[in-house]
């Protein structure tokens, strides 16, 4: 089984480059030596041309070929040849007889066509030896002259090895920065492709390293932060979706749980106020105190049941349409009037001395109803179950944002381990006391909803000197 060896995209991109850099430079080479050859051939033919024209010259004037010495009139070891306007040699230096008709010589035909022509090299059958041929025309002979083709012709005519290092150099440095510059596209093509990797697994990309600043390395890092914003939204509706889940499925829990504390709560009263009725009616000769006593306690059931229906009205509206409720200008001063009011008509032993030092007119927007059912629950609370003597309140925070105010009483306070339950709905400390005053055990829960409602919070501690102390905030803005 053949082993099949994997490239990466910065060697094959550099070998790519290699191979073209080495066709250019090759053709460049080649063309260069032929150019130059070139050259020099017809620098050789230049000077050969001048000695075939003093030889035309020497015709001219008569004088016979035989007598003409070539090497007075150019180059030693020169071969000399001249023939007619029919092809026939009249002379020729290197054999006494020739027969051979020579027009169909390239360099005789391009002279008689162009009145000169040379031929770089070409084998004589004569001499049986390569020759450099450059002719020439005119008055009806051809002077044809000849340079064996030796090893110093061939190093006359052959290419400047200097130009052949130099373009060797060039190639080198080619290849060098031909390597650092795909080596570092291909590192950015390869870090993309991993990226895509990663991309295409949704896996976390938020420490990929920042590309280079080039226009690849921009466009991958656009890429990239396209695609983290692009994750980082799919997150966040992620977790949307799943907060709006909990949320709902918190809601339905809370609903069944309220259902069923409902349920639990309603039996008592109307057990004893159905048990009351059926003791009246099964005994209609009881006399008339007996008879007030036990309607009395109906009425009292009844009473607790009518607060307890209440209590869970505003718990189930706030829950549903907390958003929905409207607001206006409040002014809680007046708040504190109506709680100072209602503890004044109390019994003696329920009753609860108010000392508040709120500044006059604190304004808010928010909805009376909920703000009042705030206080009036607190001082419900110190009322019935704390055991004290008086309530303070004050202004804890007052900033154009909110109001922060602290509700506290001196009473006997509560265990630590209850304090973290004490918002919770239907959460007694003692059940037997909190059904004999009255209480539905939802009360601090509506002032926690209340709270909320406004934009608000609230919390629960107890004091050092004794006593319950609630702070809770409220936005003046209603909790817009």
């Amino acid at each position: 089984m053949a082993l099949k060896i994997e490239l990466s995209y910065h060697r094959r991109l550099f070998l790519l480059l290699l191979c073209v850099s080495f066709v250019t430079v090759a053709c460049f080479v080649t063309f260069q030596y032929r150019r130059e050859r070139l050259f020099k051939a017809e620098k050789l033919d230049a000077r050969l041309q001048l000695c075939n024209m003093q030889i035309l010259q020497a015709l001219k004037r008569g004088e016979d070929p035989e007598w003409i010495d070539a090497g007075a009139y150019c180059i030693p070891d020169m071969r000399l040849t001249v023939i007619d306007g029919t092809g026939r040699i009249a002379f020729d230096t290197s054999a006494d007889t020739l027969t051979e008709n020579h027009l169909d010589r390239p360099e005789i035909v391009q002279a008689l066509a162009e009145g000169h022509g040379y031929t770089i090299r070409r084998h004589s059958h004569t001499t049986q030896r390569d020759y450099f041929y450059s002719a020439t025309a005119d008055g009806g002979w051809v002077v044809r002259t000849a340079i064996p083709y030796s090893v110093t012709l061939r190093e006359v005519l052959a290419a400047d090895r200097h130009f052949l290092w130099f373009m060797l150099c060039v190639m080198l440095l080619i290849s060098i920065s031909g390597y650092f510059a795909t080596r570092r596209l291909g590192h950015n093509i390869t870090r993309l492709n991993r990226f895509a990797e990663r991309a295409e697994h949704a896996e976390n990309i938020e420490d990929e390293a920042t590309f280079p600043h080039d226009e690849l390395g921009d466009i991958s890092n656009h890429i990239v932060r396209l695609y983290a914003r692009l994750q980082k939204t799919m997150a966040d509706r992620d977790r949307e979706h799943m907060a709006a889940l909990h949320e709902e499925q918190e809601k339905i829990r809370i609903k069944r749980q309220l259902t069923n504390n409902i349920s639990h709560e309603l039996k008592t009263p109307v057990a004893a106020i159905l048990g009351y009725i059926e003791t009246l009616l099964e005994h209609p000769e009881m006399d008339a105190e007996q008879r007030r006593a036990f309607l009395e306690k109906c009425l009292r059931h009844g009473e607790r049941l009518r607060r307890l229906l209440e209590d869970v009205s505003s718990v189930i509206r706030m829950d549903e349409g907390a958003r929905m409720i409207r607001k206006e200008k409040v002014v809680l001063n007046n708040f504190i009037e109506e709680i100072t009011e209602e503890m004044a008509l109390r019994p003696p032993e329920r009753r609860l001395e108010i000392h508040c030092d709120f500044p006059a007119g604190m304004e808010m927007e928010g909805n009376p109803a909920l703000l009042g059912s705030i206080f009036h629950n607190l001082a419900e609370n110190a009322s019935a179950y704390s055991g004290g003597t008086d309530i303070f309140i004050s202004l804890a925070e007052n900033t154009p944002e909110c109001y922060t105010i602290v509700f506290a009483d001196n009473g006997t306070g509560v265990g630590e381990e209850h304090l973290p339950h004490l918002f919770e709905r239907f959460y007694r400390i003692d059940k037997g006391r909190s059904r004999k005053m009255g209480g539905t055990g939802l009360g601090l829960s509506i002032v926690k909803h209340a709270v909320m409602a406004h934009g608000g919070s609230v919390s629960v501690r107890n004091r050092a000197e004794g006593g319950l102390e609630f702070r809770f905030s409220l936005d003046r803005r209603g909790g817009l």
